[in-house]
């Protein structure tokens, strides 16, 4: 799927830029006059895993009193407000869109699954969403919430879902006016069955779950039809169906949201009318260092800065001044890989050998690796949170390793006393951590017989012509593992025997056509995928996903060592309520429950 394509795509790139490998992102555009940035309303009347965190910040028993104001500093400035144009994709746009967008769904920050935000519930089998037909077809129906209206107080409605599907259509030409895209979801087999005032059905020409990726953000029909779709909402937001509505926009300074007045949602506990908060500020501050003092010196409430320990130690000593510091294990996942295909740079590269690789795996300590940089072992990632994940099964053992090397090197005819083997080591050299961890691959790997050469590459050619052409030897990057069962699915992708680029996302090339490595795994693998993409049970799909994760992790076709942290800092002795989401929904997710404590 291309959007879901996308997100793993930029997952890469992502990880790079939270590392500082793409350098600073602030705007320089000049500071223009403030204007309101949202549509006037319409005239339509309207109707009656964790790591380390600390203790989530919790209400005082006292009543909740709405009122009052947030600022929340941000390193990045928003290319646009429109989430499905160039730029939209960057993750400040997401964070900011969560006070003022909504979608069919959410992410909760303690299970990272899927959670329903405008629809009444996640279409399954089991709630009668997902059906599947006799003729092998499924129809995935939305019920949209009663309650759900726009900022104007126009009624969300099945309309405003099938116009999104028709603006997403409409702006692809924004990103490419050449390009040949190709609808979503009718890409997928896929036609509208049914639409009325809260409903939408899909019909879908076989299972699956790419259903989940639809339906990010919605688009107001009433509002955005018959306008520029790629210009007019840029600056200008349009009718929200979240909690604030977007005052103001003075770029290279900050964007100011107040409150929704028709914003639908009423706190669980308390019945209170949402959001609390009067208004929030996103205050764009270039410099991480300067978001830290920033936050010290109170001038901000909450921040999310990057997760490096100098930054944590300081936040940390603030907390018997009212600071809580919340770390969590993110999705985005950091893995050592090999490539497979004939453009490898190492002419001498024993990658093709299952001992060899295995022995990579037994040489390293991914603790230690982890530990080196401040990140958090993983051993799965199609479950994050598995301590006992299918990469587990490698544990650091020199001997193993040196015995393995010795299998590998007897399979390649090589007399490796000889001709020890080598490896060509390559990531990108523009921040800290990957260096890093190139200078423990290089002593470690040549502690059990493997010569390492360390070349790495700015990210720029890393990310774009290294693994486009797949002409690196051993590599290292990340991945961003999305929510739901179709992130477990779509993770699967990555290593798709049928799907090499430019197309697919199979940049190690195991198992296509000309792949050095056509074995037994790549057939199980392959037939496993096929299964699990056409299965409906979230049960037995996920089931089908760990199994295919364990052919991959016996091969050692990829060895996962990290996740990122995600921190988050919150004065919590004035605000409440705040709560670190680590996924792509970012930690402003909830912000509608967030609340002064000291007005």
């Amino acid at each position: 799927m291309r959007r879901l394509l996308a997100v793993l795509i930029v997952g890469a790139l992502l990880a790079a830029a939270c590392s500082g490998d793409d350098g600073s992102s602030a705007s320089t555009d000049p500071v223009v006059a403030t204007t309101s940035t949202e549509a006037a309303p319409s005239t339509t009347a309207p109707p009656d895993n964790s790591t380390t965190t600390s203790p989530t910040t919790t209400s005082p028993e006292s009543t909740p009193q709405p009122g009052g104001s947030v600022v929340i500093a941000d390193d990045q400035e928003p290319p646009t407000l429109n989430p499905y144009v160039p730029g939209g994709d960057s993750f400040i746009v997401s964070v900011i869109g969560q006070a003022h967008m909504a979608g069919a769904y959410d992410i909760d920050a303690q299970t990272q699954e899927l959670i329903p935000e405008l629809v009444l519930e996640v279409p399954t089998v089991g709630n009668g969403g997902v059906v599947l037909n006799d003729d092998g077809t499924m129809t995935v129906r939305w019920l949209i919430r009663d309650d759900a209206v726009w900022s104007d107080g126009v009624p969300i409605s099945g309309e405003d879902f099938a116009f999104t599907l028709s603006f997403l259509v409409a702006v692809d030409e924004c990103w490419d006016p050449d390009a040949d895209w190709v609808p979503e979801p009718f890409e997928l087999g896929g036609e509208i069955e049914a639409v009325d005032a809260k409903t939408i059905a899909i019909r879908f020409d076989h299972p699956g779950f790419e259903h989940e990726d639809l339906f990010d953000w919605i688009v107001p029909k009433h509002a955005v039809e018959n306008t520029n779709y790629c210009d007019d909402w840029n600056e200008t937001a349009w009718p929200a169906a979240g909690p604030f509505v977007v005052s103001e926009w003075e770029r290279g300074s900050h964007i100011t949201l107040v409150r929704n007045p028709n914003y639908w949602k009423s706190d669980p506990e308390t019945g209170t009318r949402l959001p609390y908060l009067d208004s929030v500020e996103f205050r764009f501050i270039p410099e991480a260092e300067e978001i830290v003092r920033a936050f010290r010196a109170e001038e901000v409430d909450v921040i999310q800065p990057p997760p490096l320990p100098e930054f944590v130690e300081r936040l940390e000593a603030l907390e018997a001044e009212g600071t809580a510091v919340q770390i969590r294990s993110g999705p985005v996942w950091e893995h050592l890989n090999f490539q497979f295909g004939p453009g490898n740079r190492n002419s001498d590269s024993l990658n093709e050998y299952q001992p060899f690789r295995q022995a990579i795996a037994f040489a390293i300590d991914p603790v230690v690796m982890a530990q080196e940089v401040g990140w958090v072992p993983i051993y799965s990632f199609v479950d994050m949170t598995a301590d006992d994940g299918p990469w587990a099964q490698y544990q650091q053992d020199q001997a193993k390793a040196e015995e393995l090397l010795e299998d590998a090197c007897a399979l390649a005819d090589r007399d490796c006393s000889l001709q020890p083997p080598s490896m060509v080591f390559s990531t990108t050299s523009n921040a800290d951590e990957r260096p890093r961890i190139a200078n423990y691959l290089e002593d470690t790997l040549g502690r059990v017989g493997i010569d390492v050469e360390l070349e790495l590459e700015d990210s720029q050619l890393y990310f774009g012509e290294t693994l486009d052409n797949g002409t690196w030897d051993v590599g290292w990057w990340a991945w961003v593992r999305s929510p739901g069962t179709s992130g477990a699915i779509g993770v699967l992708d990555l290593f798709d025997p049928e799907a090499p680029p430019p197309d697919g996302s199979n940049y190690y090339r195991w198992g296509t056509p000309d792949s050095s490595v056509q074995d037994d795994a790549v057939t199980r693998f392959r037939e496993v995928l096929s299964i699990v993409r056409t299965t409906q049970d979230s049960t037995q799909a996920l089931a089908l996903a760990k199994a295919a994760e364990q052919i991959l992790a016996d091969s050692a076709v990829v060895i996962p060592i990290a996740a990122r942290p995600v921190v988050g800092a919150v004065w919590a002795d004035e605000v409440a309520g705040y709560e670190m989401n680590p996924t792509q929904a970012g930690h402003t997710w909830n912000i509608e429950l967030w609340r002064r404590i000291d007005l």
